[in-house]
């Protein structure tokens, strides 16, 4: 055999390792990519955070640095090569123990971030708020109790890692920019001096009534109320004169509807010092567009509602009939 054949055959023995070689690579890096990813010790998820503005090697560099990925590198590479590279989204990540590349990959590309939401249901007092927003674990630093009525109740969503006070601050900034349009908007004629008294007559509305379809009726009896100067008569600014507007759990006692307190709307006329709750668009919708009626009285009708009277003496009659509800509902509890 010459030494010509010899090198061709040394030659073509030495492609077909290298082409084998490429072939293991290959099936390795294709392994790696939809096999089994990294285990936690305990089976737990991995939350993984991936800030704003974050390029595929930053993300490949946290996900690597959480222990869910074992190749920064092949993440970006099929990143690229799957055409994911720029539409990877930022936000937190629940990574399950053991998912695949391909999968933390596909999760990233769809925006499948982990939601954390705080509640605040329109009508809760600034202290509720806040214990909300103390009470989401993801959340960090502290900060003081908002002014009464100067947030606006919603649904937010939060991130880990931000601070309470930014949240509190989102909260103030979407009831000053809701009041600001429907303050500009509002009718003609109403005896509110400034956005913050509409603020407040929306708490007490908010307060009075749960069923949406009275609000703009119970808020033109409070309107009429204001024009003629006759006191509001509202037992829940009684009770935020007690208890920061947390539940009484009793009846309000009739000494405390003659006890002399600037939220006791029995004794003085006019608005409370300050709002007595966080109202809702809708509230503050229907102090800004209120009925149109002469009605000044209104009293619970044993349905969940109220019966609504422009005379007291058709107020007398609904507030009878009401105390027929009420002690026919005492003897059917004893």
């Amino acid at each position: 055999m010459t030494r010509r054949r010899l090198s061709r055959r040394a030659a073509g023995g030495g492609a077909l390792i290298a082409l084998g070689l490429a072939l293991l690579l290959g099936l390795a890096a294709a392994w790696t990519y939809v096999g089994p990813g990294p285990k936690t010790k305990d089976g737990s998820i991995t939350a993984v955070m991936l800030p704003k503005g974050s390029g595929v090697r930053q993300i490949a560099g946290s996900l690597k640095a959480a222990g869910v990925i074992t190749s920064p590198g092949l993440f970006g590479l099929a990143a690229r090569l799957t055409g994911a590279a720029s539409h990877l989204k930022a936000g937190e990540y629940a990574i399950v123990s053991g998912a695949s590349m391909a999968q933390i990959l596909a999760d990233i590309r769809a925006g499948k971030v982990v939601r954390h939401l705080v509640r605040v249901p329109e009508g809760w007092t600034s202290g509720m708020a806040l214990d909300a927003v103390n009470a989401e674990p993801v959340l960090i630093g502290t900060v003081e109790e908002p002014p009464e009525g100067s947030i606006l109740p919603d649904t937010y969503e939060v991130q880990r890692g931000e601070t309470r006070a930014e949240v509190i601050a989102r909260m103030r900034a979407a009831r000053d920019k809701a009041l600001a349009e429907l303050w500009a908007g509002r009718d003609p004629g109403l005896p509110l001096r400034d956005p913050d008294e509409a603020v407040t007559l929306a708490s007490i509305v908010e307060k009075e009534t749960g069923v949406a379809a009275e609000r703009p009726r119970v808020a033109a009896i409070f309107v009429n109320r204001l024009r003629v100067g006759m006191a509001l008569q509202s037992d829940p600014t009684i009770i935020y004169g007690l208890t920061r507007g947390r539940p009484l759990g009793r009846g309000i006692r009739a000494s405390e509807l003659v006890a002399i307190s600037p939220y006791n709307t029995y004794k003085v006329v006019g608005l409370t010092p300050t709002p007595i709750a966080n109202p809702g668009r809708a509230a503050l919708e229907a102090v800004l567009h209120p009925a149109k009626t002469d009605e000044l009285y209104f009293v619970a009708d044993g349905t969940g509602g109220h019966a609504f009277a422009s005379t007291y003496a058709e107020h007398e009659k609904n507030v009878a009939r009401w105390r027929d509800i009420e002690r026919a509902k005492a003897g059917a509890r004893n």
